[in-house]
């Protein structure tokens, strides 16, 4: 099986959709390498920017690399809008199957077009999006998941919120979640451990009421000094208030902005915390809730999303709307060991059910049933 994945995702900044872009290819080279049997895989990996050039990552040895330099926003434009040119054409090959990591197509002449739809977040709250997500998606999704061969989600909940939102029936969605990083659990939390927070700072990550819930349990009167909070990713432009906030009193030198982390440096920021902070409104997955819990961090979610779906009750859920609900969340896991040892233990045996061989072979068959669906148009036509 020849395929080809848009790798753009993961060329830059390795957060959400782009470790999982990069993690997939890594495991479908794992179970499907290029020269075993029956079923190999013939991988090719295609980037497109004026600035960035796509290098071959040590562990992704066995991909072919295809590099163009055309400027992401122009080939966005010519595939949304005008549905050219066909990854073939760009690409130089053929191919069974072309596989984009977001809800819109890469056209194809030949190849079953498969589609990643992570969240409808661009559908139910619009003005939380930008540049081109805002113009294009909200647009053009609800046709392209129909057109597309095979449509792949990360959870039970983003199928159904596709079902809803873009009317795609249940029998025509995959759900192939993330697995948990290779990580070994550490061996015991850290005393001085910070509170973390890991995501983009966006508006549906509910960075401002953490920052609510944070000054009210820091203002406590009737505890001990709470741990320093930690914020942990890029910031966008919206971004802006927060970081001003924790700039003064009384947040200032109680809250520190990390910026974006390095794929290689994320099991050390896991490991320094004392609990992970996950208050978002939505999430299609919660990938930084998977990853804590595999590390033995216990982890305070909201009750929102797939959160719930993902932590499987192994932390506590809170409704993000409440400050004080997550205030007095933190406030439980940091004072209570006893609690907090549990949800860890908990949330280890959790992650070992999200496991990225499991993930290849649900995508691998995907892509089967995908090329089989457009044989069988094809025999229509």
């Amino acid at each position: 099986m020849r395929v080809l994945i848009d790798y753009r995702p993961a060329l830059r900044e390795r957060s959400g959709i782009g470790e999982y872009t990069h993690q997939l290819a890594a495991a479908l080279l794992a179970a499907y390498p290029p020269n075993g049997t029956p079923r190999a895989l013939e991988l090719t990996l295609f980037s497109s920017s004026w600035k960035d050039r796509l290098a071959e990552p040590p562990d992704l040895a066995g991909a072919a690399c295809v590099d163009c330099r055309v400027p992401v926003r122009v080939l966005n434009f010519a595939w949304h809008r005008l549905a050219w040119p066909a990854a073939e054409t760009l690409a130089g090959g053929a191919y069974d199957v072309v596989h984009s990591l977001h809800p819109l197509l890469m056209p194809a002449r030949a190849a079953a077009q498969v589609i990643t739809i992570h969240d409808v977040n661009f559908l139910t709250h619009p003005e939380r999006t930008r540049a081109e997500i805002r113009r294009d998606y909200p647009a053009l999704a609800r046709e392209h998941a129909h057109r597309a061969d095979a449509v792949l989600v990360p959870s039970a909940y983003t199928a159904s919120e596709v079902e809803r939102t873009l009317g795609l029936p249940r029998d025509r969605m995959a759900v192939c979640p993330p697995g948990a990083p290779d990580w070994t659990p550490r061996g015991a939390a850290p005393t001085n451990g910070y509170v973390l927070f890991f995501g983009t700072l966006e508006p549906r990550k509910n960075v401002g009421g953490l920052l609510d819930a944070y000054e009210q349990l820091a203002a406590s009167a009737a505890r001990r000094p709470v741990p320093e909070l930690v914020l942990a990713g890029r910031a966008t432009a919206e971004a802006r208030s927060w970081l001003d906030r924790i700039g003064r009193p009384p947040l200032s030198g109680k809250v520190r902005h990390l910026g974006y982390i390095d794929a290689n440096a994320r099991r050390a920021l896991y490991a320094g915390a004392r609990v992970l902070v996950q208050p978002s409104f939505d999430e299609g997955f919660g990938l930084p809730v998977l990853e804590a819990m595999t590390l033995g961090v216990p982890v305070v979610a909201a009750n929102r999303g797939s959160l719930p779906e993902v932590l499987g009750g192994a932390g506590l859920l809170v409704d993000p709307d409440r400050p004080g609900d997550i205030a007095d969340a933190i406030a439980r896991m940091v004072d209570d060991d006893g609690l907090a040892a549990e949800c860890a233990a908990k949330g280890i045996a959790r992650a070992h059910a999200f496991r990225w061989s499991d993930t290849a072979h649900r995508v691998y068959d995907a892509y089967r049933q995908a090329i089989e669906r457009r044989a069988r148009i094809a025999r229509r036509g």
